[in-house]
């Protein structure tokens, strides 16, 4: 089948999906104030393919037949930069915030291929075709998949078997020959409002007597006893003018349940084999981590460019501290940016001949760019000035009493128009003083893994023999 164009992609979400916001069925995703905003964003990744600036970036022709570079599977360095250069590049489209109905879906396939080969290895073989046959389907069709992972978990403190609410983690209750029926619920659940399919996959690893709960399947979004529930963080109306991100551009979470859903045996990937849920969640989050950084590019990047165009606008280039504060900045994007190329270009092979990001490189990233964020952010804050919570809003300017009040006495340097100032300020405000602000400084910590995640994944990554032992040669230590 050819490749989704934008407006093949939103009829295809004319559906009949069990989709709630603000404790109301919403009956048309695409027509929904709010939701239908996280639609058109969404559209980004389709219309990339129809843009002869991306063409060559987001598609990949193989002999007669096209299919979107997201679904092109990963087998040499070259194939993981081209990858991050696109979710880069979208990303960037989408004015700082990520597309991810294609990228989170298939760094989940990448995952599921590599498991279900270690798998058929063991004596498992009927995964691997599975996936293979999921994979084909969802790639021919230019489909848009979205994952849930984070069970609601209940008790941090107790295992999945042992939660006083046994549905606190995604498990099987029933097993039919013709498949499985599972019930719980997952959360953080991005882009599934608009998306195709969904890929469910286990949130750790699991022990005896947790087989129920070693679970990983995928459906269609318009699946009886799936429901979702939109979160409202974000929502509204919002003025171009005043949020020049935020009002245009959306991504929606969910509280996804699973009511007693029925799956069928062709969709299932992990069914009770606790011993494989730990390395399928870890090996997702080694591709989606890597996909994380490569999205946070753009904002970086942002970050930067509107600081320095605030330091012109304000006439402070000359302060030392401006100074200081901006290679800070420039700093913090180039290490970032640097650290996910390598580990790009220090990739390894798995089965079935699959390149996986380096791990400790991508840790080290994910962890450079959460850790110093809100400083950075600080930073920004700090040279666009007290004005990004406190001018006048779009009215002020546009009236004929206040209008040229706003402009003769917010204007900066001279020959900076003032209207540039505060588009410019509303940008830095929109960025970082406003709810879509909030929202990336909550993802900063929690996206993709934790701060502690991150640290803990780096420590198992890093080879300390070597140093060590260069360590006790200086010293003249013989072991």
């Amino acid at each position: 089948m050819p490749l989704k164009t934008p407006a093949e992609y939103k009829q295809s979400l004319q559906d009949d999906r069990t989709l709630y916001y603000r404790g109301e069925r919403v009956l048309d995703v695409t027509t929904h104030p709010t939701l239908g905003i996280a639609v058109e964003h969404a559209a980004i990744d389709y219309a990339m393919a129809e843009d002869q600036r991306y063409r060559h970036l987001a598609v990949v022709q193989d002999g007669a037949r096209e299919y979107s570079r997201y679904y092109h599977l990963p087998r040499t360095s070259e194939d993981l930069l081209k990858r991050s250069e696109l979710i880069a590049a979208s990303t960037r489209e989408g004015a700082t915030l990520v597309v991810l109905i294609k990228e989170i879906g298939t760094d989940a396939l990448f995952a599921l291929h590599i498991v279900a080969e270690a798998m058929a290895a063991r004596g498992l073989p009927q995964y691997r075709e599975r996936v293979r046959l999921y994979y084909e389907h969802c790639r021919e069709h230019d489909l848009a998949v979205a994952v849930a992972q984070t069970d609601v978990k209940g008790d941090r403190g107790l295992g999945p078997a042992q939660q006083p609410d046994p549905d606190h983690y995604v498990r099987i209750v029933d097993r039919r020959a013709d498949g499985i029926v599972v019930r719980g619920a997952k959360v953080h659940t991005s882009v599934v409002s608009n998306t195709h399919e969904l890929i469910v996959l286990p949130t750790r690893a699991m022990r005896a007597g947790d087989e129920a709960y070693a679970v990983a399947f995928a459906l269609p979004v318009a699946t009886k006893g799936l429901t979702l529930v939109a979160s409202p963080y974000g929502g509204g109306k919002k003025d171009p003018f005043e949020h020049p991100i935020s009002a245009r551009h959306k991504m929606i979470e969910t509280l996804t349940i699973f009511d007693d859903v029925f799956v069928p045996w062709e969709r299932v990937f992990l069914a009770g084999e606790a011993e494989y849920a730990g390395p399928l969640a870890l090996t997702f989050v080694k591709y989606h981590r890597f996909t994380a950084v490569s999205y946070k590019l753009p904002l970086l990047e942002l970050l930067v460019g509107s600081a320095r165009a605030m330091v012109e606008y304000n006439g402070i280039e000359g302060a030392g501290h401006v100074r200081e504060k901006l290679t800070r900045l420039a700093s913090y994007h180039a290490s970032v940016e640097a650290l996910i190329q390598h580990a790009a270009m220090q990739c390894r092979i798995e089965p079935p001949g699959l390149a996986i990001p380096n791990t400790l490189l991508t840790n080290v990233a994910k962890y450079q760019f959460a850790s110093q964020y809100h400083g950075a952010v600080q930073m920004v804050q700090d040279l666009a000035g007290g004005l990004l919570v406190t001018a006048p809003g779009v009215e002020d300017l546009r009236s004929e009493a206040t209008g040229p009040l706003v402009l003769k006495y917010l204007g900066g340097k001279a020959g900076v128009p003032a209207e540039h100032r505060l588009r410019m300020l509303n940008l830095v405000s929109d960025l970082t003083a406003s709810d879509y602000g909030g929202y990336q400084e909550v993802l900063a910590v929690h996206a993709e893994g934790s701060l502690e995640a991150e640290k803990l994944q780096t420590y198992r990554e890093y080879d300390f023999s070597g140093p060590v032992r260069y360590a006790k040669r200086l010293a003249g230590v013989q072991d």
